[in-house]
């Protein structure tokens, strides 16, 4: 690997051979940060604001006392760029790299450790050295599922983002497979965008932006056009596609503690309204969006009287009842059995949501969990068909597994059998072996003695 070894020592030294050589890569090119390449990148990309980056590192003071490396604890280190989780000069100095390249930044104590420096380490007031090694980078993952990822062409400003409800306006570039689709100005409300034609993975992130930002967005199909696809813009079924958004501005809806609990008993309505809609065209995910919105607002009220204390609660039995089924028909087992159970706070007995929960349970292998909720769904409601049916499969997937694990401990035990009485036979043999050796000792010793008591 390239060493400092063809940097001077010493901080005149250094200063002069970075005039010469090095770039000044400072945002505001006040020499806070001066760049001198010694291995050439690849392909000639950069990360982004915000990109997760994996770099090697060694700190050197300007005398070329080493303070710290990434090599000398035998691992890289990660870190997102831009968001200052390490010093400013790191943040700075790592847009500026490609791929593979290798350099050393020159940082002066502004961008590096101040005026306090660092104790036992770094004096006060003291520009220092780091050698950098790019090993990769990649965009920011936004769902768990990784059907989200946006890498920040242009930071935004201020710290505000959109939140759920807040009306937006974009400028939208779609691209799949490099070819343009869709290039437009629109306005949406958060949390609705579909309405527009927008696809789900811009309506969630566009929540985590800031005004004036651009970013790229990289979306599974499950954020995108899913499995049916675009007729209108000739995108076929399960395609990723790539949208360049611009978010020019925004209006922020209420939140939750600005609202009085009339005002959130009003809207209430309206919402769940909104969320039935988009559950009946099989947007499970934007109709879980509204009955969520709904929960947030209301989880923490009592209201004023039994009639507001009524209505709460039913509003809120009926969102988890509701986010429960979106669950489910997404495949996210955990939430529906989390929110039956908030369910069941309420009614322990709530049909329903006993039911949905042994579907989710069923679904996750639990049988005997699973049959236990279909039992006291016919505990409630003798005439459930359904809860029945599903026993049956239960019991049917019980003796299944019950099968399954006889037969393993069948073979298990016959593997075992087998290992004893092929470790049986070879102790035997070795006995047999030994004793055979210890009487053809003694036979010898009989001759040996014998010998010796003959005369000569």
């Amino acid at each position: 690997m390239t060493t400092d070894q063809d940097l001077p020592l010493g901080q005149s030294a250094v200063a002069a051979a970075f005039a010469v050589r090095g770039v000044d890569v400072s945002p505001n090119k006040d020499r806070g940060v001066v760049k001198v390449v010694k291995r050439p990148g690849v392909n000639g990309e950069r990360p982004m604001f915000g990109d997760k980056v994996t770099v090697h590192y060694t700190g050197k003071l300007l005398n070329g006392k080493k303070f710290d490396c990434s090599r000398d604890r035998k691992g890289s280190f990660c870190f997102h760029v831009g968001r200052g989780q390490v010093l400013k000069a790191w943040d700075v100095g790592v847009l500026s790299m490609q791929r593979g390249e290798l350099c050393t930044f020159l940082c002066k104590p502004e961008y590096a450790y101040g005026a306090a420096g660092n104790p036992d380490k770094i004096p006060p007031s003291s520009s220092v050295l780091f050698e950098m090694e790019l090993l990769k980078f990649e965009g920011e993952t936004l769902m768990d599922d990784g059907g989200i990822v946006r890498r920040i062409k242009v930071k935004g400003d201020g710290y505000l983002n959109p939140n759920d409800g807040a009306w937006v306006n974009v400028h939208l570039e779609g691209t799949c497979g490099g070819r343009l689709f869709d290039s437009r100005d629109v306005s949406f409300i958060v949390g609705e965008a579909e309405d527009k034609g927008v696809p789900l993975g811009v309506d969630r992130a566009v929540d985590k932006m800031q005004k004036g930002e651009c970013c790229i967005l990289n979306l599974k199909p499950k954020y995108a056009f899913g499995s049916e696809g675009n007729a209108q813009y000739k995108i076929e079924p399960d395609k990723d596609v790539v949208y360049e958004v611009t978010l020019k501005d925004f209006k922020r809806a209420k939140e939750s503690w600005e609202m009085d609990l009339n005002e959130k008993l009003s809207l209430a309505p309206g919402i769940k309204h909104k969320g039935n809609q988009y559950f009946k065209v099989g947007r499970h995910h934007q109709a879980a969006v509204q009955y969520q919105r709904l929960v947030s607002w209301l989880e923490m009220e009592h209201g004023n009287g039994v009639d507001q204390q009524h209505r709460i609660q039913d509003l809120l039995l009926t969102s988890h009842l509701n986010l429960a089924l979106c669950y489910l028909r997404m495949k996210e087992l955990t939430q529906v059995v989390e929110n039956c159970n908030k369910v069941m706070e309420f009614d322990k007995n709530n049909e329903k949501a006993l039911y949905r929960r042994g579907e989710a349970r069923l679904l996750r292998n639990e049988f005997s969990l699973a049959m236990a909720d279909f039992q006291q769904v016919l505990q409630v409601n003798p005439t459930n068909r359904a809860a029945r049916a599903q026993i049956s499969i239960c019991q049917g997937q019980i003796k299944e597994h019950h099968e399954k694990d006889k037969k393993t401990y069948a073979n298990m035990f016959q593997k075992f059998a087998e290992w004893d009485a092929k470790t049986g036979a070879t102790k035997r043999r070795r006995n047999e072996s030994s004793k055979r050796s210890i009487v053809n000792g003694e036979e010898g010793n009989k001759r040996r003695r014998m010998s010796q008591d003959a005369p000569s």
